[in-house]
C-alpha cells in the first residue's frame, strides 16, 4: 500500500487538512495517509526542514511526502518534485527542499506541470497540484508524466556554525525549539569534536549561563535512579538523536523547559569556548 505523508502550516482548526485528505481519498481510497505535523509556524521553512529531515528517514523508500508550508499558489512560482534518498517530496519552489537536503544531492528535480496551463484555475495548491501529483506517483506513475525535469530549484542557505580559530570558539545558533522546550542548535557532534580536538575542556555559553559537560542522552543526566526525582529541573547539554547540540532541562516542558528558563529564541547565538 502506497504511503502519502502530510506536513503543513495549516493547523488543525480549519478545513484545509481535511480537504487535502478528502481529495487524496477521492482519487485513491486505498492510499495510506500519515500526518507528520500540521503545527508548523506559518511559513517557517527552517522549522519544517528540521522536522522533515528527522522524520522521513523512518518511512519506507518510495514514500511520497506533501510539504504544504508557504505553499499558497502564485503562477510565477513553480511547484516542484524532488526525488531524493529513495522517496518523493512535493513542495513549492521556496527553498524548503534545499534546506532539508543541504548535504544530499537529489536524484532528480521536476517542475510539476499539472494544472499549469494558462487557462487552468488553481484555488488551493495542495488539493489542485500536490494531491493529483502525489496520487499519480502512489499509483505507480512516472514523475515525467506530471512534471518536466529541471536542473535546479531555489536554494536557501541553512545556518551553519563557524569556528573562530584565534579565540578557539564555535559560534552557533538556535535553529529549533521542540515541544518539551528543548533548544536545538546547529552545532553538530562531528563539528564539535573536530574543532575541539586536542583541547583539554570547553565551556558552552549562552546568555549569562554556562555549561561544561555534554551528555549523550537526556537520561544520562540521572546518576542515581533511586533518586531520579531529585534530578527533575536540572539543566544540561546533550547531543540529541540528530547528533546536534541541545540545551535541555531534565523532564522540562513548554512551560518550564529550557526555552522558558534560559530565555533563548531561534536565531540567538550559542558559543562553545575551548580551553
Amino acid at each position: 500500500m502506497s504511503i502519502i505523508t502530510l506536513t503543513s502550516d495549516f493547523g488543525n482548526l480549519d478545513y484545509r487538512v481535511a480537504a487535502v485528505k478528502g481529495k487524496i481519498l477521492s482519487l485513491n481510497s486505498k492510499v495510506n495517509i500519515v500526518d507528520i505535523t500540521h503545527d508548523i509556524q506559518a511559513f517557517n521553512l527552517i522549522q519544517t526542514s528540521y522536522i522533515i529531515r528527522n522524520a522521513y528517514k523512518y518511512f519506507p523508500k518510495g514514500t511520497i511526502h506533501i510539504l504544504s508550508v508557504d505553499s499558497f499558489y502564485n503562477r510565477s512560482r513553480k511547484n516542484i518534485l524532488y526525488k531524493a534518498d529513495g522517496s518523493y517530496f512535493l513542495a513549492a519552489d521556496n527553498g524548503l527542499l534545499s534546506l532539508i537536503f543541504f548535504d544530499i544531492k537529489p536524484e532528480a528535480i521536476y517542475e510539476i506541470t499539472l494544472n499549469n496551463r494558462f487557462d487552468d484555475v488553481v484555488n488551493f495548491t495542495s488539493t489542485d497540484v500536490f494531491v493529483p501529483a502525489a496520487v499519480h506517483l502512489a499509483n505507480g506513475g512516472l514523475p515525467e508524466v506530471i512534471g518536466r525535469k529541471i536542473d535546479s530549484a531555489k536554494e536557501l542557505l541553512f545556518p551553519k556554525p563557524v569556528f573562530n580559530e584565534s579565540e578557539k570558539m564555535i559560534i552557533g545558533e538556535v535553529t529549533y525549539i521542540d515541544n518539551f522546550g528543548n533548544i536545538i542548535s546547529n552545532i553538530s557532534k562531528d563539528f564539535f569534536e573536530s574543532t575541539g580536538k586536542g583541547n583539554e575542556g570547553f565551556t558552552i555559553k549562552f546568555r549569562n549561563l554556562t555549561l561544561s559537560r555534554v551528555y549523550s542522552s537526556h537520561t544520562e543526566v540521572v546518576s542515581d535512579w533511586e533518586r531520579e526525582t531529585e534530578f527533575h529541573g536540572q539543566s544540561a547539554a546533550i547531543f540529541n538523536d540528530s547528533q546536534l547540540l541541545e540545551l535541555t532541562i531534565y523532564k522540562g516542558s513548554k512551560k518550564n523547559g529550557a526555552k522558558s528558563l534560559f530565555g533563548l529564541n531561534v536565531g540567538e547565538n550559542i558559543y562553545v569556548e575551548f580551553v
